[in-house]
């Protein structure tokens, strides 16, 4: 009973409109006051959740991402993905996909994905015929490929709050990443070639436009390789990937491209302060939740409570699955990780539950909420850009959400599709 009621009260809480990481510093430390009659260590709890080497990734992988937006080294992509997919059945569509894929593995942000294929892709989806809610739907779907294919934000988080290996977390992502973007590529295709038939095709780009088109993009397409690349080889780690890739974004974008001023370097590195300190803020005030959960021993009476049911890791899984899944509908993604996973990581212990494992499948869900009306990010950024109203906007993205439903319940019934790559690297 006390584990509902502590829920109920945050969540109404935080549907109260108050800002994540005060809901959630606020409550800790009322429920700590009312428990304990002070406020005990709270201080030494933040200092000890914020002062970790893992989260300098966070800021690093932040400022590279704004300098690949800011110097416009991220233009080159669509382009190439069109020259390369014009001749196929929904190959605008396909070249979004494959432009949101790449940038996905650069910004590490849906939104941000979201916003800058999309600013590129619908007009000219819009321009060849393809149906509003169609296009719509496919830029919102694509952009959530920025939180599973790494960098990502939330596995950073995940990683720290869990002890699980970030680099392992990474490489867990790419292989759910991309069949998750080739089943993307499939329905488009699909779609496509039987509702959309009047939809204009060019012809196939010949090996020069190919190649030209690849040479233009080089750079852009270099990034994500240089980063994974060296965490896959055991040269970097995720900290050393994060730091390596911005000075790597920052030479390209100053040196190659020739894009970018010192104004615009001050700007991306505010711009990452900002995300940072929002994303530090709401750590800290989950840390100070999470201390108090313990002190009132609730994940123990979870673990107990599993014990006792006997639902095994599938019923498990399947339920918290279903849980986050409702709680995205309403709640951002970061708080859903720092509310839930300390809770569950002790049951996820005793199941026996690899935790790379859950979090491919917690991303994934967390991707879901994206696109999840009342508040997925993904479906007001779409209406940012083209001023639609949200109801297209929503119907063009469902049958994204089943899709991704799909990929989930594969990556679940087998879950060697997360683990097979960083079994590979960390078996070096």
């Amino acid at each position: 009973m006390s584990i509902a009621l502590t829920f109920l009260g945050l969540l109404l809480l935080l549907f109260t409109g108050l800002p994540i990481f005060a809901g959630l510093g606020l409550f800790g430390a009322a429920l700590l006051a009312v428990t304990q009659g002070d406020l005990g260590s709270v201080t030494e709890v933040i200092f000890g959740e914020l002062n970790r080497y893992l989260l300098v990734a966070i800021p690093l992988f932040a400022f590279m991402a704004q300098v690949m937006i800011r110097g416009r080294i991220v233009d080159d992509l669509y382009g190439t993905a069109y020259t390369l997919t014009r001749h196929l059945p929904g190959g605008l569509g396909i070249a979004t996909i494959a432009a949101c894929t790449i940038f996905a593995a650069i910004s590490g942000s849906s939104v941000a994905t979201a916003l800058t294929i999309g600013a590129v892709a619908i007009p000219q989806m819009l321009r060849y015929g393809y149906d509003p809610k169609a296009a719509y739907g496919l830029v919102a779907a694509g952009g959530t490929l920025g939180i599973l294919i790494p960098p990502s934000g939330p596995m950073v988080l995940y990683g720290v709050v869990t002890d699980t290996s970030i680099g392992g977390l990474f490489m867990a992502g790419v292989v759910p990443g991309l069949l998750m973007a080739a089943v993307f590529t499939t329905w488009s295709m699909v779609h496509t070639a039987f509702t959309h038939r009047h939809v204009a095709r060019e012809p196939r780009a010949t090996r020069r436009e190919a190649l030209a088109a690849l040479r233009q993009s080089l750079w852009a397409l270099s990034l994500p390789v240089f980063v994974l690349g060296g965490m896959y080889a055991g040269v970097f780690t995720a900290t050393e990937a994060a730091a390596a890739g911005a000075w790597l974004a920052l030479l390209v974008a100053v040196f190659v491209y020739r894009s970018l001023g010192l104004r615009d370097v001050w700007d991306a590195a505010v711009d990452a302060c900002r995300i940072s300190a929002m994303l530090f803020m709401i750590l800290a005030g989950a840390s100070v939740f999470g201390h108090v959960l313990t002190k009132l021993r609730i994940p123990q009476q979870i673990v107990e409570t599993v014990v006792a049911t006997d639902i095994g890791v599938t019923g498990f899984l399947i339920v918290m699955m279903a849980l986050i899944f409702v709680l995205g509908m309403f709640l951002e993604s970061i708080a859903i990780i720092l509310i839930t996973t300390p809770v569950i990581l002790p049951a996820m212990q005793h199941l026996g539950i690899n935790q790379v494992w859950y979090g491919v499948l917690l991303v994934i869900n967390l991707e879901l909420a994206q696109i999840t009306p009342p508040v997925g990010m993904n479906l007001f950024t779409i209406k940012a850009i083209t001023r639609s109203p949200l109801g297209p906007i929503v119907r063009g993205s469902a049958p994204y959400v089943v899709l991704m439903i799909l990929v989930m319940a594969l990556v679940m019934a087998w879950p060697q599709i997360a683990l097979w790559l960083p079994g590979t690297m960390l078996g070096r």
